[in-house]
């Protein structure tokens, strides 16, 4: 492993294991947030959809599909989700909008590969449960 690779690992990991009020960590609640409650009121099929639309459809396909996962950067996330929407959540959680997109890009492929495990984007009711399963057995940490 790289220096560099070392160094964005620590990074990542003092990110998702310093908690927040909850207990949870601080990326790991914004990713909860992102897949449950996508401003477009579709939860995870809107967030990929997001995704897909604004030019990550290869990579979000490889997330939802059952093969490798193709990477994303955090630059490629904020332009995607909006530097608005980076800055506001990395505010309320208290982090670095560089760091936030960055861990975002790490996370997220993982999370939405382990929420789509037939290779499809499982309904709305069905995934708080499923969020929550990977989120307890520490899935989403870096």
């Amino acid at each position: 492993m790289s220096l560099f690779s070392q160094l964005a690992s620590a990074a990542l990991g003092a990110l998702t294991n310093s908690s927040n009020a909850g207990g949870q960590s601080a990326v790991s609640h914004v990713l909860t947030d992102l897949i449950q409650n996508h401003s477009s009121g579709n939860g995870l099929a809107g967030l990929v959809q997001q995704l897909a639309a604004s030019g990550l459809g290869p990579q979000v396909q490889s997330w939802i599909g059952t093969g490798a996962n193709l990477p994303v950067s955090g630059d490629q996330i904020q332009a995607a989700l909006g530097s608005e929407k980076i800055q506001q959540l990395a505010q309320q959680v208290g982090l670095d909008p560089a760091q936030l997109s960055g861990a975002l890009a790490h996370l997220l492929p993982h999370a939405v590969d382990q929420l789509t495990p037939d290779g499809q984007v499982p309904p709305q009711s069905g995934l708080a449960s499923a969020l929550s399963g990977l989120l307890s057995s520490g899935l989403l940490k870096g």
